[in-house]
């Protein structure tokens, strides 16, 4: 270096206060990562967020924007649509596929596939049917339990053969589909308390309640009150927690709006199920089925996004020889996925089993699997893996209602109503393909 050369001084480090500045001192990619994380006020949440839709991570964005889509639809072509009984109905519709929606997701996250879920679920509820019902008589809970445990059992043990002899998902759960098929049938024939080949349960038991029966409109404004005071505690005490250690945050304001947002949201449904909406008799509350479903969904968003089980489920599908490096026990993981895949699956044969009051032969649990893919994807999960998150899969499995409902509405055959079903997985994943290469062409 000559003498003439100037030495650059370094540039002062701005202070540590474990928060990043946001807006515009931040590369426009790291703002487009985490703005609920990078942002210090509510403002710069929305800056960031819109960056980070431009460079293709539109979240639950489109699925919001299509299922309003539909609901504009419907409601043009048939007014009852959104009339509070049909919307009741729809959301009931809905607890099904959200929940095998759920199964699906716990293999896509892995970049495996469970094509057995349908009969996983179908297998636990006619163990419980046939427990709970006549001639065994067990009770209730005891039935449910054996049936719950019995698919959780199926998950672990289709698990372990993809894992253990490394056995390709596909073919071990096309094998469970059969397979599964094949044991249910058994079940009907071994049960003395099969008529036709169908079991049916008794109207008093909690487990038919679980959709037939309503919460009073009082008792569901006393669980919606709590339920949000609890959410904002922990939010807010999460929040002040993480600040006080110098940990990276959302802005306070963010956790106060999704507090808020959630208790409208909360009082909406409340209000829509609390109208009468009986025809010869009066009819009122929030099915048991609905804070059933959302308390799966919210143990599910628990599960996979703040706990170590649930990160290292993303890092295996997102790259497996990457977390294999890092320690994780991928072998036991991905046996963990499918028996939480097996577990929820049952959760959905329960659903299915209640709202028809029976359960038969004639289950179509192969046709059922496939929407349970399609919620799943329309909901954003990536056949790729590493991508998924529960509370999408509610949206997907509600699009899949909303079409469902919609079509019976007007009169549409089951042929049309596949059709549809079909269009709208097939917009949704090219929706999701070109936001994201977009903004990957946009991020070169």
């Amino acid at each position: 270096m000559t003498d003439t050369e100037a030495v650059p001084e370094p540039k002062a480090s701005p202070p540590q206060t474990g928060v990043e500045p946001a807006g515009e001192d931040l590369p426009e990619d790291l703002v487009a990562v985490a703005p609920d994380i990078l942002a210090n006020s509510l403002g710069e949440y929305f800056g960031a967020w819109w960056k980070r839709i431009r460079n293709g991570e539109s979240g639950a964005l489109p699925i919001l924007a299509g299922l309003i889509l539909i609901i504009i639809i419907f409601q043009v072509q048939q007014p009852k649509f959104l009339s509070s009984g049909n919307i009741v109905n729809l959301f009931v519709q809905a607890a099904f596929f959200i929940l095998l929606g759920l199964a699906e997701l716990f293999a896509l996250i892995l970049s495996e596939i469970d094509l057995s879920v349908g009969f996983v679920g179908a297998v636990g509820a006619a163990i419980t049917a046939a427990l709970i019902s006549n001639p065994s008589n067990w009770p209730w809970w005891a039935g449910v339990i054996v049936g719950l445990a019995a698919s959780a059992l199926i998950g672990a043990f289709q698990g372990t053969l993809i894992t253990r002899l490394h056995l390709p998902a596909f073919v071990v759960t096309l094998a469970g589909l059969l397979g599964w098929a094949g044991v249910l049938i058994f079940i009907f024939d071994v049960d003395k308390g099969a008529v036709g080949g169908v079991i049916s349960l008794a109207n008093n038991t909690p487990v038919y309640q679980l959709v037939n029966s309503n919460m009073s409109p009082f008792a569901a404004w006393v669980l919606l009150i709590v339920v949000v005071a609890v959410y904002a505690v922990i939010s807010i005490t999460r929040t002040a927690r993480r600040r006080s250690q110098g940990l990276t945050t959302p802005p306070l304001s963010i956790t106060i709006l999704g507090i808020v947002v959630a208790g409208v949201a909360g009082a909406a449904l409340v209000v829509i199920c609390n109208l009468n909406r009986g025809v010869l008799v009066p009819l009122q509350g929030v099915p048991w089925v609905i804070p059933f479903v959302l308390a799966i969904v919210a143990a599910a968003t628990w599960l996979l996004g703040r706990t170590r089980t649930g990160r290292y489920f993303y890092a295996i599908g997102a790259s497996p020889e990457a977390a294999r490096r890092a320690g994780i026990s991928v072998s036991r993981l991905r046996t963990i996925a499918f028996t939480f895949a097996g577990f929820t699956a049952g959760l959905a044969g329960l659903v299915y089993m209640s709202r028809l009051g029976s359960i038969s032969v004639g289950y179509d649990g192969g046709t059922y699997v496939l929407y349970a893919v399609a919620a799943a994807v329309i909901g954003g999960a990536s056949l790729t893996g590493g991508r998924g998150k529960a509370i999408h899969v509610l949206l997907g499995g509600i699009v899949i209602a909303a079409i469902y409902n919609g079509l019976a509405l007007l009169g549409i055959s089951t042929a049309g109503t596949q059709i549809a079903t079909a269009l709208v997985l097939l917009a949704a994943v090219s929706v999701d393909s070109l936001v994201r290469n977009r903004g990957s062409s946009t991020t070169i």
